[in-house]
């Protein structure tokens, strides 16, 4: 690695719209009981489904207080690594790249896994959860694993996971083992390099059997407080906990911004595994968002200026101008530019076919369900939306809410907004209400239910959820919220266009926005299919 990849750091300021409205009377509608259409998946892979469904799902049951800690009650890695060792290493035949953080890990990896395609490298990429089938938590060059190939896999190597299992007692959970055939499954189609997202933290993840002699580069996208009772209770036990995938001598991108005390614990940790460190956002950056454009064929995206330059010297390493994103907001154009550190560092090791223009084709090419996703007029239409502009994103924490309302904010100020919610019981009901209250107006807010990881386990009630909304919007001094139901999934979209469409005197059709879970995104986008 050479040495100025040390003092890298990538430009990126974001030229935000000064106009800044505040919420004067809301319209609050509570929907219980919405009723979510399951996914479909391919009835070659029922066996498969219930193999997994047998085991222990943290998805759908929750994460267990200190789970992953780097404690004796964290999760066991060492029945990871022995199940890797039954499948004879498979991870051994390929580089891998290990991406971690709390926010913008799936959005990075796909952005990097384009990239490097784009290049003409063969790659896998590993990510979660799914939205609408599990297929798409195992890609292999761009498209999910095809039912048949994963079937097959499957089948191929059941007795080695049968006796895993065994011999752990039963304690192997279903992430382990979907780890396990992810892993395998890219030897078996030949991958030249692997994009695994970490599950929950880092240090005691499920993926994080990968040694330095395989590991290509580690990336950290984000610290924020998501999992902090699983991850020991603090911002700094958080950064430790991610910090586990920094390997001995190999580099570490950095994406952040961080908050300086936490950058110095993953700087840190860094130093001690002799890792250099490639900084992917910096104060004094240039890169920008210079508006949004709607391309023939694509839909809407936001035209940016990419510019990766020494942090000490002047002179660009990428300058790339008028890069068309699928995602939209300030949060996807730095995961955009982490994304290309990383492209930039494997360039660094000899894979010398990430050219500017491939990152550029890469970038250009990332889509990801529920992440800044707009429907189309068509798909609008036939959710009985006609002339609506419909985002999906399955934003759920304070600070992808925040990034969701800013891009709000910068690209639709003077859209007409009613949101429809739905979250998990684990998620910080309150704080996520007041960052979209405290700069956007919407007409109304409809809070719904949506089956988490399958189940109804860690889903929110709507009353809970209402509870949430108000006392979000009594802290933030805002008028009391009137309130009322439907139990349809149907329904709450159809009300939340008909508070939209009873304004006859406003030519805009208005904008729903269905956020606070990608489970509820999965809802609609399965409503689609039917």
């Amino acid at each position: 690695m050479r040495a100025m990849w040390s003092h890298l750091s990538a430009i990126s300021n974001c030229k935000l719209s000064p106009r800044i409205r505040t919420l004067s009377s809301a319209n609050f509608t509570s929907i219980r009981n919405m009723s979510t259409i399951s996914s479909t998946e391919d009835p070659e892979l029922s066996d498969f489904l219930a193999f997994l469904e047998s085991l222990k799902n943290y998805e759908k049951a929750g994460v267990p207080k200190g789970a992953g800690t780097d404690s004796g009650d964290g999760f066991d890695l060492g029945r990871m690594k022995r199940l890797m060792i039954r499948l004879r290493n498979p991870h051994s035949n390929y580089k891998v790249v290990h991406v971690a953080g709390t926010k913008g890990k799936g959005s990075t990896s796909a952005f990097l896994s384009n990239i490097l395609r784009a290049g003409g490298y063969s790659v896998g990429c590993y990510s979660s959860p799914h939205i609408m089938s599990i297929k798409e938590r195992i890609s292999c060059n761009g498209d999910p694993v095809s039912a048949s190939t994963l079937n097959d896999h499957f089948y191929s190597i059941k007795p080695v996971l049968d006796q895993s299992i065994q011999e752990e007692n039963g304690s192997l959970s279903h992430f382990e083992i979907l780890t396990g055939i992810a892993f395998s499954l890219f030897e078996k189609v030949n991958v030249d390099i692997a994009v695994i997202e970490a599950g929950l933290g880092g240090a005691r993840d499920a993926t994080n059997f990968i040694e330095s002699s395989n590991l290509a580069a580690s990336v950290i996208t984000t610290i924020g407080e998501e999992h902090m009772d699983a991850l020991g209770g603090s911002l700094e036990s958080i950064a430790e906990a991610k910090s586990g995938i920094i390997k001995h001598g190999r580099p570490v991108v950095l994406g952040g911004p961080f908050l300086p005390h936490i950058e110095g614990i993953l700087r840190s940790k860094a130093a001690s595994m002799s890792s250099s460190v490639i900084l992917a956002s910096d104060i004094g950056s240039s890169s920008s968002i210079k508006g949004i454009v709607n391309r023939n064929g694509i839909g809407l995206c936001e035209s940016c200026d990419i510019v990766i330059q020494h942090e000490k010297d002047d002179k660009p390493i990428v300058e790339l101008s008028d890069v068309n994103l699928r995602m939209l907001g300030h949060h996807q154009l730095q995961n955009a530019i982490t994304a290309t550190c990383a492209s930039l560092c494997l360039r660094e090791q000899g894979w010398l076919r990430v050219t500017d223009e491939a990152i550029r084709i890469g970038l250009e090419n990332t889509r990801l369900l529920g992440r800044s996703q707009f429907l189309t007029p068509k798909e609008a239409e036939t959710l009985q939306l006609p002339g609506a502009t419909v985002l999906l994103d399955g934003a759920h924490t304070k600070e992808s809410a925040r990034a969701l309302k800013e891009m709000i904010k910068r690209d639709f100020a003077e859209k007409r907004l009613v949101f429809v919610v739905a979250m998990a019981s684990d998620k910080d009901h309150v704080s996520f209400a007041k960052e979209l209250l405290s700069g956007l107006k919407p007409e109304a807010v409809v809070l719904t239910e949506a089956d988490i990881g399958g189940g109804k386990v860690r889903s929110t009630a709507c009353a809970v959820l209402k509870e949430s909304w108000i006392k979000a919007a009594d802290e933030l001094g805002l008028k009391s919220l009137e309130t009322s139901e439907n139990k349809t999934v149907f329904g709450s979209l159809k009300l939340a266009y008909k508070i939209l469409s009873d304004d006859t005197s406003s030519s805009d059709s208005g904008m729903v926005i269905v956020t606070g879970s990608l489970h509820i995104v999965s809802s609609v986008l399965a409503s689609l299919q039917h």
